[in-house]
């Protein structure tokens, strides 16, 4: 009985959390990742429908911007760093299931996303994976390993075809109420 009522209360919680990410005022959503994230700089930006898992384990830093219809999975810790960019559809887990376990255990690790990197549309980063600062991930691309400061991959699964001068002071500045 008391594993359904906490299994009730996480349903609540969650829907809660998605129906406060679907509002279009980005102050609300703002103030409510303050409240629950286990940090939250209050420059950073939140678009409408991102979907937060278990925000708690979730850091995100200063001028941050976190597009529509991102998945941040915080149920094995999600550090996002300074200055990044990840744009609409991207997919960041930090738990999957274990295919060669009997009982198709889910095994977590965290993800941690440093300072500068971007992350272009529908790109999906996996658990365990560190994304190096100023790296740049390309639209599709599935992130299996880590990546180092400054390299562009691409491809499924992500390698390496470039690197990214290091000139890097941006600020991204892309603030809306409704947004």
């Amino acid at each position: 009985m008391i594993n359904y009522i906490k299994g009730f209360l996480s349903d609540l919680f969650a829907l809660g959390i998605s129906i406060v990410m679907w509002i279009p005022c980005s102050f609300i959503r703002k103030l409510t990742c303050k409240l629950v994230m286990k940090e939250f700089h209050f420059s950073s930006k939140l678009r409408r429908n991102v979907d937060l898992r278990t925000p708690y384990r979730i850091s995100i830093g200063i001028n941050t911007n976190i597009n529509k219809r991102v998945v941040l999975d915080g149920r094995g810790v999600l550090c996002i760093g300074n200055h990044v960019d990840v744009a609409q559809d991207v997919h960041i887990w930090t738990e999957q299931h274990d295919y060669n376990s009997k009982s198709f255990a889910a095994v977590n690790a965290r993800v941690v996303i440093e300072d500068y990197v971007w992350i272009a549309s529908r790109a999906t980063i996996l658990p365990g994976v560190t994304l190096g600062r100023g790296c740049v991930v390309a639209c599709g691309a599935i992130v299996t390993k880590d990546v180092p400061p400054m390299a562009v991959v691409a491809g499924i699964p992500a390698k390496i075809i470039g690197e990214r001068e290091d000139c890097l002071e941006y600020k991204i500045d892309t603030e809306s109420w409704f947004k």
